[in-house]
């Protein structure tokens, strides 16, 4: 329990790089320690939590199979949350996993669609639902024909760089279906 006590007083405070990477590799060596960085970051809504979650996007690359595993739970988390920099935390962890046709989840799908073109929403929030779409959309072509529409009712909008950006590498990758 002591361990715990530890992290908890280590993300409760403003976290520089250095502190973030410490967290991360610490998690990131241990399955114990990632799971209770995963619960931290679960259970916890204010700043503990979000530092949790924070150190999580800064895991190392041998975590991916772990975060794979969470992906449920980390929809779960995505789909109840208000706070912005929560949501585009977890979605950052959400893009660079995979999605097979036997697992897609509607209700996660219909938050990536219907973010991508809201002007309320932050760009980084539109831009990792752009990214997630299209790795779901593509077993579909209805799906598919329905992220093209959005794109397409983007070029209406005056997009940011890295909006125009993710539109463009996604439209590439529509092309190479």
């Amino acid at each position: 329990m002591d361990i715990m006590v530890d992290i908890k007083s280590l993300l409760s405070n403003r976290l520089g790089k250095r502190e973030l990477e410490l967290i991360a590799d610490w998690a990131s060596n241990n399955e114990d320690n990632i799971n209770l960085l995963f619960s931290i970051a679960y259970g916890d809504n204010g700043k503990i939590g979000s530092n949790a979650l924070w150190c999580m996007t800064h895991l190392k690359k041998n975590c991916n199979g772990w975060l794979q595993s969470k992906q449920d739970s980390l929809i779960d988390l995505l789909l109840k949350e208000e706070k912005t920099a929560r949501k585009r935390m977890l979605l950052q962890l959400l893009r660079e996993q995979r999605y097979k046709v036997e697992d897609i989840r509607v209700d996660f799908l219909d938050f990536c669609m219907n973010n991508i073109n809201s002007e309320c929403e932050q760009y980084a929030i539109r831009c990792f639902s752009l990214y997630i779409a299209i790795k779901i959309c593509r077993y579909y072509p209805e799906l598919l024909d329905e992220l093209k529409e959005r794109i397409s009712m983007l070029s209406r909008e005056l997009l940011s760089p890295g909006m125009r950006c993710a539109v463009r590498k996604v439209n590439a990758q529509i092309q190479d279906l």
